[in-house]
């Protein structure tokens, strides 16, 4: 049985990342709620499917790509039902091909391992060349739900809180398709 934990509203005691550290550091100086729920390794379909129940709203997929050169890197997060389609996604930013980064440029640049991709990895500084990217369709929630930078926390916030408080604050504006 795949583990969810209650919803709780405090950072976690001990933190996994300097990732997620940073991300509960600057949601409580800018005042933004947000729940969150502890889990086992949410990396499949229905993984993310008893994380939505436990969390009551509905995990993004996020993906990070990059051109063929490696010297472009951009965080995608569309709904988790929706297949990322590389056409579709470099037609609607004007952009060429791009592929899967690789494990260690997710690492390295976004601050995270392979199921934990998320764009609250905006507030690092190895972050702050990445093209942010959202889908439209995420937005037409009330709340965004995300990794909070590990494989094993899943954190709900507005929609509202996250692209008028948490985007400005890391100094990105990202882009909505």
């Amino acid at each position: 049985m795949f583990y969810v934990s209650e919803k709780m509203t405090t950072a976690p005691a001990a933190f996994k990342s300097p990732l997620q550290e940073k991300v509960y550091s600057i949601l409580s100086s800018l005042g933004i709620a947000f729940e969150r729920v502890d889990t086992d390794p949410g990396i499949t379909m229905e993984d993310c499917q008893n994380i939505n129940a436990g969390i009551g709203g509905r995990i993004v997929k996020t993906v990070f790509v990059c051109n063929r050169q490696q010297t472009k890197f951009y965080i995608f997060a569309t709904r988790d039902d929706k297949p990322f389609v590389t056409k579709d996604f470099c037609g609607a930013l004007g952009i060429s091909r791009v592929s899967f980064a690789s494990a260690e440029k997710l690492q390295e640049i976004a601050g995270v391992e392979h199921g934990a991709t998320t764009v609250l990895s905006a507030c690092l500084e190895s972050a702050k060349d990445v093209t942010f990217v959202l889908d439209h369709e995420v937005l037409e929630s009330d709340s965004y739900c995300c990794t909070d930078g590990t494989a094993t926390c899943f954190i709900k916030l507005s929609v509202r809180d996250l692209m008028e408080r948490y985007f400005p604050a890391t100094g990105h504006e990202p882009i909505v398709i």
